[in-house]
């Protein structure tokens, strides 16, 4: 059982566990071990477990809990998978039928960005909207992995937001879901990945959405058309998951684009996503400077 977090300190990114009321810098700690998740995970379950040894040692190099700047956990994921249209109540309202398939799409890693950093609203977009997503975060390598045995193939938990300039995926020629959903800092995540074995199912978890502290989404991932274990398997069958990959879940009703008037984001708005037993990932939103 384990809460992981990637952190910036003097020394650069750092991998840290969390410990009572404090972080555990993990290489600072143990000069053998890793300085970032992926490593860890790649690192396997000898790895991961000296990394929990040190984390429990009296000597750890820590940090308090309340003085950590927070990065996206995984910094350097191979790849950002996405799900579109997953819950019944936002396939409902967006006047679209429940897929009969995962509908797939991706981010670049450059939309990476931590809780607490800002969403940076494009110059180029006046439609940017929210969506409150559970992500999972990939622990070992697989390809057609089968459903039954997809839960091995999960290291963990963190909160999503896929942040998304409607006008560029839904008004230009073709649709460009690519364009719309990976502007810089549009892909905040965190701000720790926890466990698999700390969240007995994954498909019982409350998930909101707050703006300015209006709660606008609020559901739960049983509203999941398909499951983790069918969207892992299926993805598995178009490339190799590797660890520390990052899979978007899909997002529930209650989205800006639908909304009469719509709400999207403007500068001066905080949005925090809340799933229960990962926490609040919460992000302020600035406009673009050139």
């Amino acid at each position: 059982m384990a809460r992981w977090a990637t952190i910036e300190t003097p020394q650069g990114p750092k991998l840290v566990i969390r410990q009572d009321d404090h972080w555990v810098d993990v290489s600072a700690s143990d000069p053998s071990l890793p300085r970032t998740l992926r490593e860890l995970l790649l690192g396997g379950a000898e790895t991961q477990r000296q990394a929990l040894r040190v984390a429990q040692s009296r000597d750890a190099v820590c940090y308090p809990a309340d003085q950590v700047r927070f990065l996206p956990p995984v910094l350097d994921p191979q790849k950002i998978v996405c799900v579109g249209l997953n819950y019944r109540d936002h396939a409902a309202e967006s006047g679209t039928k429940p897929p009969r398939e995962p509908v797939l799409f991706s981010k670049f890693n450059t939309a990476l960005t931590g809780h607490g950093q800002p969403i940076v609203l494009p110059a180029v977009s006046q439609e940017v909207d929210y969506e409150a997503e559970l992500v999972v975060v990939i622990g070992k390598s697989g390809r057609y992995i089968r459903r039954q045995e997809a839960y091995e193939y999960v290291a963990g938990y963190t909160i999503g937001n896929d942040v998304s300039a409607r006008d560029w995926q839904l008004k230009k020629e073709g649709r460009q879901w690519l364009a719309g959903k990976t502007f810089d800092t549009f892909a905040p995540v965190g701000p720790v990945v926890v466990s698999a074995d700390e969240i007995p199912d994954p498909h019982r978890l409350p998930i909101e959405s707050r703006l300015n502290g209006r709660v606008m989404q609020h559901s739960d991932t049983g509203q999941m058309i398909f499951t983790i274990a069918e969207i892992v398997s299926y993805i598995s069958q178009v490339c190799t998951l590797h660890p520390g990959d990052l899979i978007f879940t899909g997002t529930p009703a209650g989205v800006g684009f639908v909304r009469q008037p719509p709400v999207f984001l403007k500068p001066g708005d905080l949005v925090e996503i809340a799933i229960e037993s990962l926490g609040v990932l919460r992000n302020p939103v600035i406009a673009e400077t050139s």
